[in-house]
Formats: C-alpha cells, structure tokens, sequence
C-alpha cells in the first residue's frame, strides 16, 4: 500500500488528510471518505486503508480544520469530551462540506494513481448529510455513494439533503440501524418517499437487532452482519459504477 499524510489546498486553507492506494501499477477510482463525529482517528485510517485494499484510492480529509487540531479518544471517553465533539460537529455545515468537497475533487483529478472519471464516496453518522448533498451538488462526479446510520438526512432545514435527491444521478446506498436515538421515526419513509418520486436508483436497509454506530469494531454497538452486510453491498455498488 502507498500512504501518506498530505494537504490538500481550499479557498480556506489546508485540509490534512490521509491518502492511500494500491502499490501497484496503474490508477485507482478515487473515494471521499468522510468522517464521523468523533474525527480522524486510526480506527478510521484502518478503514481507509481497507477501501484502498479493494482496489481504490481512498481520501479521507480532516473536517475539523477550520478549528483546529481535534483528536477525540471515542472509545475511553475523556469527561467532558462529548460537549466538545458535538461542539466541533455543530460547527460543520453543508455549505462548507461541499465547499471541501470540491477541493477534495481537485486534489483527486491531480493525481496520477487516480483514475479518471466518476468516483465515490462514503460517509457515517454525521455525514449522512454531507455525502447525500454532495451527490447532488457534484452529480456528474459522484457515480456511487454510501451512507451508514446517517443523521440530518431529513431535516426542516432549508438545504435538507431529502429535498436535493432528485438531482442525483449516480447510485445510492443507506444502511440504517434498527435502534438509533438519531433517526427519528419520520426519517426513512420521507427519504424513501423523495428518493422513489425522483426515481434515484438506490438501495436501502434497516439491519435487525442493530445499533448505531455498528460497523465500527472497537463500539460497543459492532454488529458482525450489519457491518459485513453493509459493506459488501458498497463495494459491490462502488465496483459496478466505478471500475
């Protein structure tokens, strides 16, 4: 595997993020990894390097630049760090994630191991939304597109994601947990009601006897077949549309 911290460059800065590819000859569809509220970690550079190990070139940007140097230790749970994470997460908005996206486009289409053309993405927990506006927003870029036990997806919000699907033009996929305190009820009929009107082609799943947060192992809600389940339909869904 080739990997390596770099920056990429914004209107607003750099953004250090984690990269990393096959070893191999040739080039790779790029994937946006987005992070979840508890930020960049090894836990989710194991997981970018699980991407990379299916034959991508995996991106995964730290979110939380404009503010800082964030590192939550999610699993021991400092006292006091959940204010300051959902602090840092509340300080996001679609606005400014579309904004980074579309520098981590940029950086994408200037690297030599990237292939050329669509890519991909997948986001968790938070940024169910962003990954969603983002296949709207850049829908001649974004072929396939992830999000696991997402939040703010259907909101009352002016920008809410549901209201953008039919803008989309790749494919989606939505993995839901059974119990999530996050996911009102409302939540996956509407999506499912303005995802059918649009006729966006996607699947999605409510996995039984799980929670949020369930494929990330080190959580105490790690669900085996959720997060199994889950991830081979992504990479099955990244490989139809990107390779």
């Amino acid at each position: 595997m080739i990997e390596r911290d770099i920056e990429v460059s914004s209107r607003n800065g750099g953004i250090p993020s984690f990269a990393v590819c096959p070893d191999g000859p040739g080039s790779y569809p790029g994937i946006i990894l987005y992070m979840d509220a508890p930020g960049i970690r090894e836990e989710l550079r194991n997981l970018a390097r699980r991407i990379a190990k299916q034959g991508y070139f995996c991106l995964l940007p730290d979110m939380y630049y404009r503010i800082g140097t964030l590192r939550f230790d999610f699993v021991r749970r400092a006292e006091g760090m959940r204010p300051a994470m959902f602090a840092a997460m509340n300080s996001l908005t679609n606005a400014m994630v579309m904004d980074d996206t579309a520098a981590c486009l940029g950086f994408l289409d200037a690297q030599e191991k990237v292939k050329l053309g669509p890519v991909g993405c997948i986001g968790y927990c938070m940024s169910g939304r962003y990954v969603t506006t983002a296949a709207a927003k850049f829908p001649n870029r974004f072929a396939a597109s992830a999000s696991l036990y997402g939040v703010g997806i259907v909101s009352d919000a002016e920008d809410t994601p549901h209201k953008l699907v039919d803008q989309i033009k790749g494919e989606m996929y939505f993995g839901f947990a059974e119990v999530d305190d996050t996911v009102p009820a409302n939540v996956i009929p509407t999506l499912k009601e303005s995802l059918d009107k649009a006729k966006t082609k996607y699947q999605l799943d409510v996995f039984p006897g799980s929670r949020h947060g369930f494929h990330f192992p080190e959580r105490e809600a790690y669900n085996t077949f959720a997060a199994e389940q889950s991830w081979a339909k992504i990479v099955a869904m990244w490989d139809r549309n990107l390779k």
